[in-house]
């Protein structure tokens, strides 16, 4: 039975909402999660699940085209385009599943579906929450209602059938010629997906350079990598109108004040996330949100308002899985716990584009700008015996350290499994320790981790 006074109420079941929900249920706390939509916020239902499942799809038919280079013969690569999408839903319905099952086991938290607004404070100095035509109250509220994609303002664009990270798997037509509006993680990484699967691509970027937040070097390496399997890129290019036509559509881009125009079958907007605030009314009860709608915190994870919190994506920073699901420990800590822990935190991030691009603290760049005195070496992974042996020596390793203490202050790994291979810097972050922990270290041989190692020896 839905009961109508809770100690706290979740909104949105992401990965912050749904280990807290569990959390402060077992410390004791009456709790209620209220979702939409889905269980499992966007990692789960579009993001990280069931575009690393397609992305795996990609890699394979990659590798059976590369075939002749291990000695091997594989006549002809058929790409199934819906089966590779059911796959990847398949593999998101499962973990999705699971969350629903372990909501289900308990009523306390309690799971309850609809969109919920806060409508101010009762006579009791209450949260009040609606729900449909129920009204809920609260002592504390956690925002974690994630975000969406940002629709930029083009000219007929709103005309215009068109794919985002949203509904990407609900567009089961193998494009032929697609054109990605965005050349930054989310962009690259399915400009890749789409062009394995046998699309012809086309990315158009804004800025000078893709992945504009990355060094110039890494930047430079990922376009030369995409450009080699037949990506195309216009650079420095805004689109200022789009329309159907011939049953396709057409882009009109102005690249350094050349008018030119692009002829696709398919559109797929990937030009950032909008945080999902606009419709909680925060305002009924004074949370401060800036311009794009995002929630301020502080360290804690605290709004300006007393026993209102934000986790996940709405309240800026880091917008990745592991910070929405390290937020969850945040607010633990803050709420039932000792209050040791807060965002002042290691984040490292992974670009899965094949080589992977793992990433973590200051690029060259931020260092050079923050007056670091700083060391800095680069390791080819064509140097490495294991890549060489498995065929996947392209790309690089990027140490920096402190000059003074021989700590690591930024690393990118930009190579076959760099997602991975971060960790040994992430972890070493973590400890507060010399790079030399690493440098002396015995790895085994023959490993990519070898080249992790490796890179820091000429420090």
């Amino acid at each position: 039975m839905k009961k109508s006074g809770y100690d706290v109420i979740i909104i949105g079941g992401g990965q912050a909402g749904i280990p807290l929900a569990h959390a402060l249920a077992a410390a004791g706390k009456q709790v209620a999660l209220i979702e939409r939509e889905n269980l499992g916020g966007s990692c789960v239902n579009f993001g990280c699940t069931p575009t690393k499942a397609a992305i795996a799809s990609a890699r394979v038919a990659h590798l059976a085209r590369r075939a002749t280079e291990f000695g091997l013969r594989v006549s002809q690569v058929e790409v199934d385009f819906p089966a590779v999408l059911e796959r990847a839903k398949s593999i998101a319905l499962e973990s999705r599943t699971s969350l629903e099952n372990d909501l289900k086991e308990t009523g306390n938290p309690q799971l309850i579906r609809g969109q919920a607004k806060l409508t101010g404070k009762n006579e009791q100095n209450l949260f009040q929450i609606q729900v449909g035509a129920d009204v809920l109250t609260a002592k504390q509220v956690v925002l974690n209602t994630g975000t969406r994609s940002v629709i930029p303002k083009i000219e007929g664009l709103e005309k215009v059938k068109f794919i985002d990270a949203g509904n990407w798997l609900e567009n089961k037509e193998l494009p032929a010629h697609l054109v990605i509006i965005g050349g930054s993680y989310i962009g690259l990484e399915m400009c890749q997906f789409y062009r394995r699967m046998g699309s012809r691509v086309t990315v158009i970027e804004g800025s000078p350079r893709i992945a504009s937040r990355e060094d110039e070097d890494v930047s430079e390496a990922l376009q030369t990598i995409l450009e080699g399997e037949g990506i195309d890129f216009c650079l420095s290019a805004k689109v200022f109108r789009v329309e159907s036509k011939n049953g396709g559509i057409v882009v009109t881009i102005d690249e350094k004040s050349d008018s030119q125009t692009i002829a696709a079958s398919h559109l797929f907007i990937a030009v950032g996330r909008k945080p999902n605030t606009d419709d909680l009314g925060l305002e009924s009860v004074g949370v401060k949100m800036d311009e794009r709608g995002i929630v301020g915190v502080d360290e804690r994870l605290a709004t300006n308002i007393e026993g209102v919190w934000a986790a996940g994506d709405i309240r800026g920073g880091f917008q990745f899985t592991h910070t929405a699901w390290d937020d969850y420990r945040i607010l633990e800590s803050q709420m039932v716990g000792d209050k040791s822990r807060t965002t002042k935190r290691i984040v490292p991030y992974a670009m899965f584009t094949d080589p992977e691009l793992g990433r973590v603290g200051m690029t060259e760049k931020e260092a050079r700008e923050n007056g670091v005195d700083f060391k800095i070496s680069r390791y080819e992974m064509k140097s490495n015996g294991k890549a060489r042996e498995i065929g996947e020596s392209v790309g690089f390793i990027k140490v920096l350290s402190d000059a003074k203490t021989e700590k690591i202050i930024g690393a990118a790994v930009l190579a076959n499994e760099g997602a991975e291979l971060v960790h040994g810097y992430v972890d070493l972050m973590n400890a507060d320790a010399s790079f030399i922990v690493l440098r002396d270290a015995v790895h085994i041989h023959p490993t990519l981790a070898e080249a992790v190692q490796s890179a820091v020896k000429s420090l």
